[in-house]
């Protein structure tokens, strides 16, 4: 896919543990493990907008598109 999913980084640079995010955005762990694998095919803004919120940062800092290489 060409949509990589860069929340554990954010994670490990704010010091953060994915439960706590989980717990203060109101989702579950199992859906965070799957978002931060990238193994879903897409997430509410709302949801997004939480994330954020909560690490102190924009959207680009988790999600970054990279072109398939052919």
């Amino acid at each position: 896919m060409s949509i990589v999913v860069n929340l554990d980084i954010m994670l490990a640079k704010r010091k953060v543990k994915s439960k706590d995010l989980a717990e203060q955005i109101g989702i579950t762990e199992a859906n965070l493990s799957l978002l931060k694998s990238g193994k879903v095919k897409g997430v509410r803004f709302a949801t997004l907008e939480a994330i954020c919120r909560y690490l102190d940062c924009q959207p680009g800092d988790l999600l970054e598109y990279q072109p398939d290489q052919e």
